[in-house]
């Protein structure tokens, strides 16, 4: 939410904070409203706000300090002191109005330079990330594989629970999480001569574009004007410049030839500066947040469909007509329930599907096979029978049974009557069949994930 206020470009406003108190609000009702045993006290709602806000200062303060040194009247003059004092100096020491001029061309492009050198190297280390990067360089079912083995190593129920109502959100993190982590451990390998080899190619760019207008200029008998004009003409894909930003600057009685002489003398030593400023501190910090390597994944990986199983929350990918996913989960994951019990259902609804199991709905009771038939979002959703084996969601309710338990308010334990074959069934049968299956008491997360691998 800090990145897309957009701080370093729009600065800094009290509406910010503002709409962060909002949202943390917002979740923490939406939290206090779902199946907990305790309350909030507003101290602890003050205290979250505070403790939140203590860690986005630097990153605020960061941002908005990159803003007033763009705009801030007093420090912008503070900063071109010493390009005014050399330009004065030169004046003094009779230098040509081409050098002076091609100087203060040099100094002005220098910003959309580092912009336009920033911006290409977030594109190509997201396009390096989806080539060499284990996580990204597949599908998205691939990368929801590395987010389960994750979660199954850290084993943190909290981080399940997000993943499962909220698997945006969640990929969304896990995104940034790696190409952050990618940026540190690799930077000096991996981003930092993809920064050189652009600016490289950007000098070799506008020395290109200062060479043609000379010659654009001398085969049309035309002025300087004519020059910068072409100048900034062909520089436009790459850079954010025009000849305005040189408005108040005399530069009737310039030759061009000169003027192409000077650029090549100066351009260097410019560009050897913006490249001091190359380091893991600054690079996400001067980041565009439009062009940022974790937006661009997210935007490559996220831009799908996000419909959730009714029946097991599981998530569907890119597809055509009805909803529809792979593998689904145990149905008790999301709260279902045998009616009036507090069993949780510890199967799989493809499985539920194969009998006669019913759901209960305010406008009536419908088979779990006919699911269309409840009407609304129901006849979007085509749940077909399978009897396959999912290892990994057995295992997930049988390692956090207790706190599945807790959070639904309800128990995997006991036996509930079949509405349709009058048989009992067995709530936990398959989370102690899971168990055993396992054995996860003798065998470690590690182990299990080896031998296993993440099945859906």
């Amino acid at each position: 939410m800090i990145q897309s206020f957009n701080i370093s470009k729009l600065g800094y406003n009290i509406s910010c904070i503002q709409q962060l108190t909002g949202y943390i609000k917002k979740r923490v009702t939406e939290h206090q409203i779902g199946q907990v045993k305790y309350v909030f006290k507003i101290n602890f709602f003050m205290d979250l706000v505070l403790s939140i806000y203590k860690r986005a200062n630097k990153k605020i303060t960061d941002q908005h300090k990159l803003f007033r040194e763009a705009n801030d009247p007093v420090i912008y003059v503070e900063k071109k002191r010493e390009e005014y004092y050399t330009i004065f100096q030169k004046y003094c020491h009779g230098a040509t109005s081409a050098a002076i001029f091609g100087k203060v061309i040099c100094q002005k492009i220098k910003e959309p330079i580092e912009q336009s050198v920033y911006k290409k190297t977030a594109r190509d280390l997201a396009d390096d990330m989806r080539s060499n990067c284990k996580s990204m360089n597949r599908s998205r079912a691939n990368l929801e594989k590395d987010i389960l083995k994750t979660l199954a190593e850290e084993e943190d129920f909290n981080k399940y629970m997000n993943y499962i109502h909220n698997p945006r959100d969640h990929f969304n993190s896990f995104i940034r999480d790696e190409v952050s982590r990618y940026i540190t451990d690799k930077f000096s390998v991996r981003v930092l001569p993809k920064m050189k080899e652009n600016i490289k190619l950007l000098q070799q760019k506008i020395m290109k574009a200062a060479h043609e207008s000379t010659e654009h200029v001398q085969v049309n008998s035309g002025d300087v004007g004519l020059w910068l004009k072409s100048f900034t003409q062909q520089l436009s894909d790459e850079l954010i410049f025009s000849e305005k930003d040189l408005s108040g600057v005399k530069h009737d009685d310039v030759e061009v030839k000169l003027l192409e002489d000077v650029i090549k003398q100066e351009l260097p030593a410019t560009m050897s500066e913006i490249s001091k400023s190359f380091n893991t501190k600054t690079f996400p910090v001067k980041l565009d947040y439009k062009f940022r390597p974790d937006e661009l994944l997210i935007d490559h990986f996220c831009w799908c469909c996000w419909a959730q199983c009714l029946f097991c929350t599981n998530t569907v990918e890119n597809h055509d007509g009805d909803h529809s996913v792979a593998f689904h989960r145990v149905r008790g994951i999301k709260g279902w329930h045998f009616f009036q019990t507090q069993y949780l259902c510890a199967v799989i609804c493809t499985k539920v599907v194969a009998c006669d199991q019913d759901f209960n709905e305010p406008d009536g009771t419908f088979p779990l096979r006919e699911h269309r038939r409840a009407g609304g979002v129901y006849t979007d959703w085509s749940i077909t029978t399978d009897l396959s084996e999912l290892p990994y969601w057995k295992w997930f309710v049988c390692r956090f049974q207790k706190d599945l338990e807790r959070y639904c308010n309800k128990t995997f334990d006991g036996y509930v009557s079949s509405s349709s074959s009058q048989t009992e069934i067995s709530a936990g049968s398959s989370v102690t069949l899971s168990c055993q299956l396992y054995s996860l008491a003798e065998v470690s997360c590690d182990d299990w994930v080896r031998s296993e691998g993440i099945q859906l």
